[in-house]
């Protein structure tokens, strides 16, 4: 018996939530957790001479409207490992839609946060504290990463915290209305 990652709490201590990291910084594979293996595989290889540039990983407890948990970049300096549990805190939300794989269009949005015990970006309290240029080269990487999938992301812009804590709890209250159904 194995521990599926995905029904992990959502909440650490004082208000901070989790995030699941599946591709550690530097990693130039997409990792995507499987909860049926209890294991991590690799969804595809980045396109050549992108690496991830943050740790990329999951809210746990949620279901976002792709019907995966809510996606989290985690700003930071350090790099962690496929697994590993970050207590974070929230600094916005990078908007995103993209094409269905059966048509149509789907939002998959992308949470910026930031671990609790990130002591160098005690600073950084909202996405606008990060400069234009780092905005920028964030898009720039999620539309580089899929340039060769049928996907079509189009950036939408971003919003603060706030939006950011909103749709946490909306994705939880999704999690919990699917975990209720037979």
């Amino acid at each position: 018996m194995h521990t599926d990652l995905t029904r992990l709490p959502l909440r650490g201590k004082g208000g901070s939530f989790h995030v699941v990291v599946e591709s550690p910084q530097g990693a130039t594979v997409k990792l995507k957790y499987e909860p049926k293996l209890g294991a991590f595989t690799v969804s595809k290889p980045l396109v050549h001479g992108m690496r991830y540039p943050f740790d990329w990983g999951f809210v746990p407890s949620t279901v976002a409207p792709d019907g995966d948990p809510l996606d989290a970049l985690v700003f930071w300096d350090q790099s962690t490992y496929p697994g590993v549990v970050l207590p974070c805190r929230a600094l916005g939300v990078l908007k995103v839609d993209q094409k269905k794989k059966r048509g149509g269009r789907e939002r998959n949005d992308r949470l910026l946060v930031v671990p609790v015990i990130a002591a160098r970006a005690e600073n950084l309290g909202s996405i606008k504290d990060l400069s234009r240029r780092e905005r920028e080269e964030l898009e720039h990487f999620f539309t580089a990463a899929v340039a060769f999938a049928d996907k079509d992301v189009r950036i939408l812009g971003w919003e603060g915290p706030d939006a950011a804590d909103r749709m946490i709890e909306e994705t939880a209250a999704e999690y919990e209305k699917k975990a209720r159904r037979p």
